[in-house]
C-alpha cells in the first residue's frame, strides 16, 4: 500500500493498537480503530465544506485528541495537510498571526481548522481561507456520521502533508510529502530501527507540526497499529520529569528529541526516584546537533534507572527526506570519532586524533542510509565524491526525498544536483560508510584565510 490513509485503514483492524494521550495531566486511550470511526466522522465533515482530493487544509492547535483526529480525516478525505506551528510563548500575538497567515497564504489552504482557544487570535481578514473550529466538524447530533464518509479514490502521487522548513536560515519553504515517499520512508525507519508494532511502545511529547513529531512517532504508530504515548510540548517543557515518568509507567521502548531534550531529561533524572527505564532501546536524538558529553551525561543518569547504554541513538533527518536520512543499529549506543578541530575547520579532513588531545573534538556517528534512501559526500563546488574522512556536502537520493518546495521551482532547483541528489547544505564525511556531520555550509566563514 503506496499511500497512507489505506495503511491507517488497514492498520486500524489490528488487535490491541491504542493511541494514549496523557496532556494536561489526564489519561485518555482510545484504539486504532475507534480513533478511524472518529476520523470518518471529520472527513465526511470536511467533504461537506467542500475538502476533497487536491484540497490544502491548514490545522492550527495544540496536541489534543481532536487534532490527531483532524489529522487522520483530512488524509481520508485525500487533502493535504498544512499543520502550522505554535509559539512556545506568546510574546507577540501580532506576529504569531503574521506567520500564520503567511504560511497558509503560501500553501494556497482551502480551509483552516482551528483549535477554539486559538480562534481568537486569528481574527479573519479578507483573503484568508474559511476558518472553521475543530468543535464545529467533529461528530455530534445532526452532524455527519462515519457512514456518511464518502471514501475518495487515493493516489499514492498525491501531497499528503505540506511540511514548512524552520526558516533558521532562510524564509520557511512548504516542503512537499507526496504519499508514496511518506510510506517508503516509514518503511525505511522500520526497518532501520527494527520496529515492530506488535512489542514496541512508542512514546513522545514532540509538536505535530515538526516532521519529527508527525512523521517519525505519530504516523510510524498510527500507519502500523502499535501502541504510542502521546503528551504535549508545554508538559514536558513545564516539567521534563514526565517525558521519563511516561517511558517508565507505559514501559515505553522507543521515543525521539532534539539533543537539549536530553539535557533536561538528564537534570530531571538526577533528582527522580522510582522510574524504570530497563525497556526503552531507542532515544532517537536528532533534528539539531548531537554533543557527546551530553550524550554520556544522559547514560550515566540513565543507569541509575535502569537504561541500557545502548539505547541512546544519535541520527539524521530532515523534512526533505520526509525525517529518516541515516539511522544506527539498534543498541549500539553513541559512538563518536575523536578528530583535530583545527585540521577539519581548515583543510576540510577529519585528522583521528587522542580523544583528550588538546584541539580535539568528538563528533557522533549517526549510522547509515536508511532503506530505500542512497548518501553520498561530494566537494560542494566540483560535486566530486569524497572519500571516507574527507569533508564535503552531504547528498541523498532514493525513495523518499522530497519532490520539491511547494510553488517554489527556483528553490527546487538549486537544493538538487544532477542525478537526483538532494543537496542538504550540510557539510559530513563518512567513517567506514557510517555518516558524520560536522557543520553547515552556511555557516562556514572564511577569515585570513581559514
Amino acid at each position: 500500500m503506496l499511500t497512507l490513509p489505506e495503511r491507517i485503514e488497514a492498520a486500524a483492524g489490528k488487535p490491541g493498537g491504542t493511541l494514549t494521550f496523557v496532556t494536561g495531566g489526564t489519561e485518555d486511550i482510545v484504539a486504532w480503530g475507534q480513533l478511524l470511526d472518529e476520523a470518518r466522522a471529520m472527513a465526511a465533515a470536511l467533504q461537506a465544506r467542500g475538502v476533497g482530493p487536491g484540497c490544502h487544509v491548514a490545522l492550527l492547535g495544540p496536541t489534543t485528541r481532536p487534532l490527531v483526529t483532524a489529522i487522520e480525516a483530512v488524509w481520508l478525505a485525500g487533502a493535504t495537510l498544512v499543520v502550522l506551528p505554535l509559539p512556545m510563548r506568546l510574546g507577540s500575538i501580532e506576529e504569531f498571526a503574521a506567520q500564520t497567515r503567511a504560511r497558509m497564504a503560501a500553501a494556497d489552504c482551502h480551509l483552516q481548522l482551528v483549535d477554539p482557544d486559538l480562534a481568537p487570535f486569528i481574527e479573519p481578514r479578507p483573503g484568508d481561507p474559511p476558518t472553521a473550529l475543530l468543535s464545529d466538524v467533529a461528530a455530534g447530533p445532526g452532524r455527519p456520521t462515519a457512514a456518511d464518509f464518502d471514501r475518495p479514490r487515493y493516489d499514492p502521487d498525491a501531497l499528503a502533508v505540506l511540511q514548512f522548513t524552520s526558516g533558521s536560515t532562510a524564509a520557511p519553504k512548504g516542503v512537499m510529502l507526496p504519499n508514496r515517499a511518506i510510506c517508503a520512508n516509514l518503511d525505511g525507519i522500520a526497518s532501520a530501527s527494527q520496529y515492530d508494532p506488535d512489542t514496541d511502545v512508542l512514546v513522545s511529547w514532540l509538536p505535530l507540526y515538526h516532521d519529527m513529531g508527525l512523521v517519525g512517532l505519530t504516523m510510524l504508530s498510527m500507519a502500523n497499529g502499535g501502541k504510542y504515548v502521546l503528551g504535549a510540548p508545554q508538559d514536558f517543557l513545564g516539567a521534563p520529569i514526565r517525558w521519563l515518568e511516561w517511558m517508565s509507567a507505559y514501559g515505553g521502548t522507543a521515543t525521539a528529541g532534539p539533543n537539549f531534550s536530553y539535557v533536561l531529561a538528564t537534570r530531571a533524572m538526577r533528582n527522580a526516584s522510582d522510574l524504570d527505564l530497563s525497556k526503552l532501546r531507542v532515544a532517537l536524538n536528532g533534528a539539531e546537533p548531537v554533543d557527546p558529553d551530553s550524550v554520556d551525561r544522559f547514560v550515566e543518569a540513565g543507569a541509575t534507572h535502569g537504561m541500557r547504554p545502548g539505547a541512546v541513538y544519535p541520527a539524521f533527518g530532515m523534512a526533505e527526506l520526509m525525517i529518516g536520512g541515516a539511522f544506527p543499529v539498534p543498541m549500539t549506543g553513541l559512538v563518536t570519532d575523536a578528530v583535530d578541530r583545527r585540521v577539519l575547520e581548515t583543510e576540510r579532513y577529519a585528522a583521528p586524533v587522542d580523544a583528550e588531545a588538546a584541539g580535539s573534538r568528538r563528533l557522533a556517528l549517526l549510522g547509515t542510509a536508511v532503506p530505500g534512501l542512497d548518501m553520498r559526500i561530494v566537494d560542494p563546488e566540483t560535486g566530486t565524491p569524497r572519500a571516507d574522512r574527507e569533508v564535503g556536502e552531504l547528498q541523498f537520493r532514493g525513495t523518499s526525498v522530497t519532490s520539491g518546495y511547494y510553488a517554489l521551482p527556483d528553490a527546487t532547483a538549486e537544493s538538487f544536483a544532477d542525478g537526483g541528489w538532494l543537496r542538504t547544505g550540510d557539510l559530513a564525511y563518512t567513517l567506514a560508510g557510517e555518516l558524520v556531520v560536522c557543520g553547515r555550509i552556511k555557516d562556514v566563514i572564511i577569515i585570513g584565510g581559514r
